[in-house]
């Protein structure tokens, strides 16, 4: 060291951040809760974000199934009240990640299927589509709780557990990185339908989150974590200021419904209160291949889950979960599939990829936080009137919200790779093909369909065409099974390769009990653990 400056006489060698198997500068992990005040603000921060798939998925399929507002208010206070008891379930013995399970945008394409089936399309001027309602609702349960056994099946025997142990760190990488960058078409898109809105509250947010926090020390902690309720608050009163100032007066329709903060029709609708019931819609029936089609829908909910859960994990400060509490965790979604089909909610139940990504936002991984939010959804679903309100934010503020969260999710996909050799040849080309036709292939369907008005495959059998499109359209499930199935057979015997895969890194975490770590993490609560033998 040189005597005068204190500087060092030449430049440092550069050296590589060390890989971490758990996240480190998290506030709260999943066992260390914030206290109270501050876990019921950040509960109900949860509960807000988990609005925007509740109130999307039904405001655009019960209108074509023949529902009024009346039925959507319903439905929403239905999926509010099964996400509530999914969460608590998937926490308390599942996983118990700090993981929210809501509505799933994935099973909304067999769901339309079921919709457009030739014996709810009557053509009577004078039919009640109340009934067609009825009618669609049942079938659409039928055939949920026909697929919920599916993840039942594969999760509580064990089954998915043999599958997850192949996992590594590399084949990880696509499946939770598409998990959150192949949700893109809910990002921009959906700040884009009012621009006036969605774009001050995308930059707010962001303001909020990252620059604020460096601006003001004093109480910096506050706006970073608290950033979604500041700034929705701000821009949601700034909403309703221009409507009730006149400004979406005489625009188009899609305008009104996408900026207005009155158009949702929710408030008026929504009963004061109503505890939803199983089969409030009457008895579920059944059709043998509407049934096939919603099981391998199931199954790519399925994989696009693991991905989420391997995200949570990250973002809570876990380790990374042993194969076998992975499979207990699927078998408790599918006893939310099948919640979802015995009371009615249009669409099935997966882990909910923005709440995940508002973990990493707030930097709070607490399991105690999103069982509060849990709490929020079964109380707002009984008292409608309430609960409304809330789910009447405009939809391009949850756009906002999503650009940031969605982005949270696909980049902690990318940080599994510091367990990886990203100089391997190997490597390079599984990590490539992965997400290139993660992206490419689902765009193709995706184009075909926009253009067709049907996927690809496209025979006389609609459940046909829907357990082909509907797995080739997800990017998570492309990009996560052809990764899968590289990585496990691409000269896989090699020595060297078992290092280049990261597969040294998860050794430790092929058990639940050859970490400690593991068992603080995910043990089940009253010594429940022997009632799981997979486990």
């Amino acid at each position: 060291m040189a005597g005068g400056g204190g500087g060092p006489t030449k430049a440092e060698e550069p050296a590589p951040h060390p890989p971490k198997d758990q996240l480190p500068n998290v506030s709260y992990c999943i066992t260390s809760p914030p206290p109270w005040p501050e876990a019921i603000l950040l509960g109900f921060q949860h509960y807000l974000v988990m609005l925007g798939t509740t109130v999307i998925i039904p405001t655009s399929l019960v209108p074509h199934m023949g529902g009024g507002n009346e039925e959507k208010a319903k439905v929403i206070q239905t999926i509010l009240f099964v996400a509530g008891l999914n969460t608590l379930f998937q926490t308390s013995f599942g996983t118990r990640l700090p993981a929210v399970i809501g509505g799933s945008y994935t099973f909304v394409a067999a769901t339309i299927s079921i919709i457009l089936a030739g014996r709810f399309n009557d053509t009577d001027p004078d039919a009640d589509p109340i009934k067609k309602f009825k009618d669609t609702m049942r079938a659409i349960q039928g055939a949920m709780i026909v697929a919920s056994t599916l993840q039942m099946v594969l999760g509580f025997s064990g089954l998915w557990r043999n599958v997850a142990k192949f996992l590594t760190p590399l084949s990880v990488t696509p499946l939770v990185a598409l998990s959150g960058f192949g949700l893109y078409e809910f990002g921009f898109p959906g700040v884009a339908k009012c621009v006036e809105i969605g774009l001050p509250q995308l930059v707010l947010l962001v303001f909020f989150a990252q620059y604020l926090p460096n601006i003001i020390h004093k109480g910096k902690d506050i706006f970073g974590r608290f950033a979604v309720l500041f700034t929705v608050v701000i821009v949601w009163i700034y909403a309703h200021l221009l409507t009730v100032g006149g400004a979406y007066n005489g625009t188009p329709l899609k305008t009104q419904l996408s900026c207005r903060t009155d158009r949702s029709g929710l408030i008026n609708s929504a009963p004061w209160i109503r505890i939803p019931y199983p089969f409030q819609w009457g008895t579920p029936t059944f059709d043998a291949g509407e049934a096939f089609a919603m099981m391998f829908t199931s199954f790519v909910a399925l994989v696009e889950s693991t991905g989420a859960f391997y995200a949570v994990a990250r973002y809570a400060s876990a380790t990374p979960l042993p194969a076998s509490i992975l499979s207990r965790g699927v078998g408790w979604q599918g006893v939310a599939i099948l919640m979802s089909g015995l009371f009615g909610t249009v669409t099935g139940s997966s882990v909910s990829v923005e709440n995940a990504g508002l973990l990493a936002l707030t930097r709070v991984g607490s399991r105690r936080v999103i069982q509060i939010s849990a709490g929020f959804m079964i109380f707002f679903s009984v008292l409608g009137k309430f609960g409304a309100v809330f789910a009447s934010i405009p939809a391009s503020i949850i756009g906002a919200l999503y650009c940031v969260f969605f982005a949270y999710v696909g980049s902690v996909g990318l940080s599994f790779l510091q367990f990886c050799n990203l100089n391997s040849f190997r490597t390079k080309f599984i990590l490539g093909l992965s997400i290139f036709l993660g992206l490419s292939i689902p765009q193709y369907f995706n184009e075909y369909t926009a253009i067709a008005g049907y996927g690809p495959v496209h025979s006389s059998g609609r459940w046909f065409n829907d357990m082909i499109n509907v797995p080739f359209s997800s990017e998570a499930f492309v990009a996560g099974i052809l990764a899968y199935f590289l990585d496990n057979t691409i000269h896989k015997k090699d020595n060297s390769i078992r290092k280049d895969r990261g597969k040294h890194w998860w050794d430790k975490f092929r058990s639940f009990k050859t970490d400690t770590r593991s068992e603080e993490f995910y043990s089940l609560p009253f010594n429940l653990n022997k009632y799981f033998p997979s486990v």
